[in-house]
């Protein structure tokens, strides 16, 4: 869940303001252009983005198109950012290639790049706050294995493929189930664009021709809760998901044994560390490469336990 003190940071950041025109002039001014805003996550990327904005003293916006699947949106976003000549630039990536080119623009120019969440295949950007999300999604894998008791079918109803994201998540988990896990096949690997409603449609076309599937994982907030509803709108029994990501919808199906448990990463985090690591590179000092934020898997029995409380965002 945001806590108090996040929400605090938020509206202090909001209310900000730098008093005397030459103040104003030398405020530094980072945009930050997100994947989306139709998850929980997004939401609360920028909470951590706004506190860190609020202290360091410095003016951000963020945004990002209405869905993930809107790569050229995003990129027109990126495009109008850097029109604007800014400090610095986060940007996580839809499309982990077709972004490039205004990379190097930036670069060109001078305007250091932070990538928050997804990477893109460069070196443009100085650093890139994010989780482990191949690791995170083998951690998945290693649950997934022990609850469905180390033999059976599962499938992955992942993201998107074009992400660094999409990538390493639906990666991780198939890589450490073929490499740990010989008794369990990965059947198939569909995607529903992160979008709840055509990854319940993508659930229910795997459940259809697999009836013998044992669990499934989601890779993102809407992909799990996509799984969730299919399988609940199928009525089908005994099968173990796994989810990524912490949103309410998550969290309460944790809460009530729908999804076995699920990844959560730390959003507030990423935001917070995007920002912190712009106003850094504005000032030449050094900034690390890759920025691990952290992850935990949770699930009932742990979901209410102080460190995993503090990374939640209903």
């Amino acid at each position: 869940m945001l806590t108090r003190r996040f929400i605090l940071g938020a509206l202090g950041a909001a209310a900000m303001s730098v008093p005397g025109s030459l103040a104003a002039a030398e405020e530094m001014y980072i945009p930050l252009v997100s994947k989306g805003f139709q998850h929980q996550f997004w939401q609360a990327v920028k909470l951590g983005a706004e506190q860190a904005a609020d202290e360091f003293g410095v003016r951000i916006t963020f945004e990002g198109p209405d869905n993930e699947t809107m790569v050229d949106r995003q990129i027109d976003m990126l495009a109008a950012a850097l029109a604007n000549k800014p400090a610095a630039i986060g940007f996580a990536a839809l499309d982990s290639q077709a972004a490039i080119p205004l990379l190097r623009q930036a670069n060109d120019a001078g305007i250091p790049i932070v990538a928050f969440d997804s990477g893109v295949d460069s070196d443009i950007p100085l650093a890139t706050a994010t989780t482990d999300n191949a690791a995170a999604a083998g951690m998945a894998a290693d649950k997934m294995a022990e609850l469905i008791g180390g033999k059976g079918k599962v499938a992955v109803v992942a993201h998107d493929q074009t992400s660094r994201t999409g990538i390493d998540r639906r990666d991780g988990f198939v890589n450490r189930i073929e490499a740990n896990y010989p008794d369990i096949e990965v059947v198939t690997v569909q995607y529903g664009q992160g979008d709840h409603l055509k990854s319940t449609e993508v659930t229910k076309a795997i459940l259809t021709a697999n009836p013998d599937l044992n669990g499934i994982f989601g890779t993102n907030e809407g992909s799990a809760i996509g799984v969730v509803n299919g399988v609940q709108e199928l009525g089908t029994e005994g099968i173990v998901i796994i989810g990524y990501d912490s949103g309410k919808a998550q969290t309460d199906a944790v809460r009530s044994g729908l999804m076995a448990g699920a990844i959560t990463q730390n959003p507030v985090g990423i935001g917070y560390e995007t920002v912190k690591a712009a106003v850094m590179a504005t000032k030449g000092e050094t900034v690390p490469a890759l920025i691990d934020t952290g992850f935990y898997y949770y699930d009932a029995s742990n979901i209410d336990e102080p460190k995993i409380q503090a990374v939640l965002y209903d």
